[in-house]
């Protein structure tokens, strides 16, 4: 078996773990929740065909709505953040034979670039699961508010788990 599919796999299963586990049971000053597990659909190589990434990134929201009771609104969002992953990638990273096959990560593209791409896929997924959430914009400030703390939250937390994966590497 090929180590990347196993790598994968197990990143599948901790990050579908510790969501459903731990995080959807944390609300900092009940705004604030932690999502991790869409730090396995940003990590997905860049060189995954379309049809693949769309089907991993329906198959992780819908299992985190399977455990977590909501509707449709994880796999709806991170579908559409698996639609969005190409656009932001290139937007930071120059479109060329070398970065076609990278694995987005801080030693891949290096901190600035790997930051930039990250806050903008963590805030693509909150503002839409957010949106979602609520469906309507009646209360507009309230899911600025929650999107933006989950935003940075979260991001702080990728930022610390990327680290922390690249030094065992």
């Amino acid at each position: 078996m090929n180590k990347e599919i196993i790598k994968f796999t197990l990143l599948y299963i901790v990050m579908l773990l510790a969501q459903v586990l731990i995080c959807n049971h944390i609300a900092i000053f009940n705004v604030a929740v932690p999502i991790i597990f869409i730090y396995f659909i940003i990590r997905l190589p860049i060189s995954l065909g379309k049809g693949i990434l769309f089907t991993l990134a329906f198959i992780m929201g819908l299992s985190v709505d399977i455990f977590a009771d909501t509707i449709g609104v994880n796999a709806l969002a991170c579908t559409v953040l698996a639609a969005m992953k190409h656009p932001i990638y290139y937007a930071y990273v120059p479109k060329d034979d070398k970065t076609k096959f990278l694995t987005p990560s801080i030693s891949s593209l290096g901190v600035g670039i790997y930051c930039k791409y990250l806050v903008t896929m963590v805030g693509v997924y909150c503002v839409m699961a957010f949106t979602i959430e609520y469906f309507n914009f009646a209360n507009v400030k309230e899911i600025v508010i929650l999107a933006a703390s989950s935003c940075l939250l979260t991001f702080i937390m990728l930022l610390a788990i990327d680290s922390l994966i690249i030094r065992k590497s």
